[in-house]
């Protein structure tokens, strides 16, 4: 019988029926635990005074009976409706989109691993521009509230059931979906983690997983640069910008960046720059064509957006990449056909998680990453460390320009 069909035609008077019609052991969500129980005891007490006929008190040997099925029903049903145990850990959480104020710091629940998961205790999590578009609603969070954040590094603290290859005290870290790292501890699909090399310290690590892989795919998937490559970065003295003329120039080719002050300029050709533009004081499109004698660049990885967009465009050569991976002054006025095929250029707006959708190329991505670390192609820059309960400080430093490099959040409890 299913357990949804279960009636009680005959009603008994034993005690440990009227257990279980007491209003006083009401369930959650309405109804009643009792209900609960007689569904589970419908289904182990098949032999039980109520599948008799007649209505009649339980004699002696049923009542034994009984106890039994109705001990076995509490304690069935009992792990039927309990939760899975949680912890109480600080997060920011969004709960309306707008400027840094609308993050919220919180104390939130993190409950233990499903299978296919680990929970992990985030050491230090990367501050990133993307967090802001979801901040803002350009971007729009699967659910509101939210807890932002795509980047982080910490030690596993649980591991969920079916798990072989992540153990406790393991040092990992992770980038893109789910989104969720601004929190003390979280809850991932394993999948999603990677290893992170003793060598390397988690705040260097949380700093550089999405920077970093994103300058992996956009260098070496997206638009393959090869020696002798004329290359323009926008925002050059940024995260990803920083990591992107170190290892574009790494691998020959001529880098040109543009940044916004005299101070970001330097940091930009201590990253192997060959050219930097001050966009405030010279048209950039301008001072591209005299360094390029006319010919125009072979890519431009743009993640400014609305500013530099149309100029952009412009420095290509024939057959150029136009690269638009961001978009911190806004969303770039729509484009005609006529516009890119008068050069037949080649568009694009990559995201990170098309480029890493499988096992093999996340692990491929972080692993080239780590290993241009170890080898020195790449020198992290933390310039900027915040407590994680003055994210939102962060964020407006971020959006007002005051920043350069890497920006990591510290969770507030963090310990060496």
């Amino acid at each position: 019988m299913g357990l949804s069909m279960l009636k009680l035609r005959y009603p008994c008077h034993h005690p440990c029926c009227n257990l279980l019609s007491n209003p006083f052991l009401a369930g959650p969500q309405g109804r009643s635990s009792a209900s609960v129980r007689l569904q589970i005891l419908g289904s182990v007490a098949t032999n039980s005074a109520f599948s008799n006929a007649g209505t009649r008190n339980c004699n002696q040997k049923s009542q034994g009976r009984h106890l039994v099925s109705v001990t076995k029903a509490l304690s069935t049903s009992s792990a039927a409706v309990a939760p899975m145990p949680s912890t109480m850990v600080k997060a920011i959480r969004v709960y309306e989109f707008g400027g840094p104020e609308v993050l919220k710091w919180e104390d939130v629940e993190v409950r233990d691993p499903k299978e296919g998961e680990v929970r992990v205790k985030n050491k230090a999590i990367g501050l990133n521009f993307i967090d802001v578009y979801f901040r803002r609603g350009v971007y729009k969070a699967p659910v509101i509230p939210f807890t932002p954040g795509m980047e982080a590094a910490g030690v596993v603290t649980a591991v969920g059931p079916g798990i072989t290859d992540r153990k406790v005290g393991e040092t990992v870290a992770y980038a893109g979906n789910p989104m969720g790292a601004y929190a003390e501890e979280q809850i991932l699909p394993a999948e999603k983690v990677v290893p992170v090399p003793s060598s390397i310290d988690p705040i260097a690590a949380a700093s550089v997983m999405l920077k970093g892989m994103t300058a992996q795919f956009l260098l070496r998937r997206c638009f393959k640069v090869q020696p002798g490559h004329t290359v323009l970065v926008h925002a050059a003295a940024g995260g990803v910008g920083s990591l992107l003329c170190q290892w574009a120039s790494s691998l020959g080719a001529i880098v040109i960046g543009t940044v916004s002050t005299i101070e970001k300029a330097a940091q930009a050709k201590a990253d192997g720059c060959h050219y930097t533009i001050i966009y405030e004081e010279e048209d950039f499109v301008t001072r591209v064509n005299e360094i390029t004698a006319g010919k125009g660049l072979d890519v431009v990885y743009d993640s400014v957006g609305k500013d530099t967009f149309e100029g952009s465009l412009a420095c290509l050569k024939v057959r150029g990449y136009m690269v638009s991976f961001g978009q911190s002054s806004g969303t770039p006025d729509p484009v005609p056909l006529s516009a890119i095929a008068v050069k037949s250029l080649f568009l694009t707006r990559p995201s990170l998680m098309q480029y890493t959708l499988t096992r093999d190329e996340l692990l491929e991505a972080a692993g080239e990453v780590f290993s241009n670390i170890a080898s020195g192609v790449l020198k992290v820059r933390v310039n900027h460390t915040y407590p994680l309960s003055q994210a939102a400080q962060a964020h407006a430093d971020l959006e007002n320009r005051k920043t350069s490099g890497s920006v990591v959040l510290v969770p507030d409890n963090y310990r060496d």
